[in-house]
């Protein structure tokens, strides 16, 4: 279920780009622990704070507010670690900061 070093290795290269395009990037919603500490890798966020559900990484100058969530697979929603409400929260919380970012 999870990505091996090299996979991740081999698609990091693709994800640094895709950062590089979001010039005006307020949140990253980060789907699982992989995704967050890609994210945190790719911003030079350390120490990091442990990944959960829920967890955020404030913005600073020098990167957005990171936004964690367990990963939506099957393994987490059909166990129940991950609700359709809980990801909808996620979501909804990640809108609001962007928001508050877009009208102040």
């Amino acid at each position: 279920n999870k990505p091996t070093t090299q996979e991740r290795d081999t698609c990091e290269p693709f994800l640094n780009r895709e950062f590089a395009l979001l010039t005006n990037c307020a949140v990253v919603v980060c789907l699982g622990a992989f995704g967050y500490q890609a994210a945190c890798r790719h911003f030079n966020i350390a120490p990091r704070p442990a990944f959960g559900h829920g967890v955020m990484v404030p913005a600073s100058d020098t990167h957005p507010t990171l936004l964690c969530s367990f990963h939506p697979s099957q393994q987490n929603t059909f166990t129940g670690r991950l609700t359709e409400q809980m990801f909808d929260d996620v979501v909804e919380k990640a809108g609001k900061i962007a928001d508050s970012l877009t009208s102040s």
